[in-house]
């Protein structure tokens, strides 16, 4: 039954696969330490591409999650999402399989994914090109909707709450938790699982952002390929991966004791309307969405002391995120510490905003800020304290998260210490 009053939400578990390793830990001590992940791409021959790099997702073990025979149905999105879950089930101590009925009816899933499952796409794509429509696999539609990871998840723990899948390009994982905490905000649930999934590094995808001249193409020295903010940067590092978080009510997670992360104080939305790749050169929807987000949160611009920026080392888009910032903050713009961790993962595209949310998350719990790494020269006009090459420890009041996607979409989520 919905409530008509507003519950605080906050988190209490926490589920990565990235480029920096296979789970929280790894992910953190990656980050904190300014390692990067970028590697040559050995998910296909990838010689001919102008882009030869990516942040892949290694020695991950499907089976350590599902039986062999369901995993080779399942695209590597939804191993990825299945993983990442059950992971943030685990670390917020809860097993909803132990759990009554009634209490499993409370629990809802809202994952989401950039682009879904591709992989299987062009291997079907190829197989009907070949051999026609009888070979076609009756798992193919099933197994490569986006939608598909979300209901694998709800269907592995037996979770009958609200359910369902974000598409927002690269805004896609925060939108995910933003979704999330207006459900649990009003009543809809106790729990939710909330994240982003992409495993999107095969021929198709890697050659038609590359087409788009997006990527990079600093092929001799991958692990500096991703630069934020630098002069010399030239495109993202495409990157694969998952993140999820469980978010419950304070209320919930108080009874039942369990260890608390941090609060998801507020989130704002807006689009750029401007085009379909880049962003508004005014930097007005950025902006518009972290006013909304210190603004739901009830927060004082000078409470915010972090940001995990977008910031995807493309030419435009830095620059633009960072001017935004300034408009949004104006002097304080100057007194915070800002992140841009795709330094290090490269772009997660679906999952980025999940992954960049734990690592907001896990710099408010320890009072760290990640650094941002390989940047040597600052173009003219990226004035912020971008906290180049090393970590800073720093007692954190507030933190926010943003995420852009093609098409607009702009969605920044803020967090404050756990209550």
């Amino acid at each position: 039954m919905a409530s008509a009053t507003s519950s605080r939400v906050v988190v209490t578990g926490l589920g990565a696969l990235t480029p920096l390793g296979n789970s929280v830990d790894a992910f953190w001590e990656g980050l904190t330490t300014g390692a990067s992940g970028i590697g040559p791409t050995t998910r296909f021959d990838a010689s001919d591409f102008r882009c030869q790099i990516a942040g892949e997702i290694r020695d991950f073990d499907p089976t350590a999650y599902v039986d062999a025979k369901q995993a080779r149905r399942l695209d590597r999105f939804s191993q990825y999402a299945l993983a990442v879950a059950a992971d943030a089930l685990a670390d917020a101590a809860l097993q909803p399989k132990e759990l009554s009925p009634d209490a499993r009816d409370r629990i809802g899933v809202i994952f989401g994914t950039g682009i879904g499952g591709v992989d299987l796409f062009q291997e079907q794509a190829e197989v009907f090109r070949e051999h026609g429509p009888r070979r076609l696999s009756p798992f193919f539609v099933p197994m490569m909707i986006s939608n598909m990871a979300a209901g694998l998840i709800a269907m592995e723990h037996t979770l009958r709450g609200p359910n369902h899948c974000v598409i927002s390009a690269c805004a896609t994982g925060n939108d995910a938790v933003a979704d999330s905490l207006m459900l649990l905000r009003h009543g809809h649930a106790d729990v939710m699982i909330a994240g982003g999934t992409e495993a999107a590094i095969n021929e198709l995808c890697v050659g038609g952002f590359g087409s788009m001249r997006a990527l990079s193409s600093r092929n001799d020295a991958p692990t500096e390929a991703s630069r934020p903010f630098d002069v010399d940067r030239d495109g993202f590092v495409p990157s694969e991966g998952a993140g999820a978080l469980i978010l419950e009510t304070l209320e919930h997670a108080e009874a039942r004791g369990a260890r608390i992360y941090a609060e998801v104080a507020g989130f704002g939305k807006s689009n750029d309307a401007h085009h379909y790749a880049a962003p508004d050169p005014d930097g007005r929807g950025a902006t518009l969405a972290m006013h909304g987000a210190v603004d739901d949160a009830g927060l004082a611009r000078t409470d915010i002391d972090h940001i995990n920026m977008h910031a995807t080392s493309t030419p435009v888009g830095d620059i633009i995120e960072s001017k935004a910032i300034e408009q949004a903050f104006g002097d304080h713009a100057h007194e915070i510490s800002c992140s841009a961790t795709k330094s290090m993962t490269g772009h997660l595209l679906g999952a980025a905003g999940a992954v960049e949310s734990i690592a907001t998350v896990l710099a408010l719990h320890h009072g760290i800020v990640p650094p941002t790494i390989n940047t040597e020269t600052v173009e003219e006009g990226c004035t912020l304290n971008y906290t180049l090459g090393t970590a800073e420890e720093r007692p954190l009041r507030a933190a926010l998260a943003n995420a852009f996607g093609f098409g607009g979409h702009n969605t920044t989520l803020a967090f404050t210490p756990a209550p």
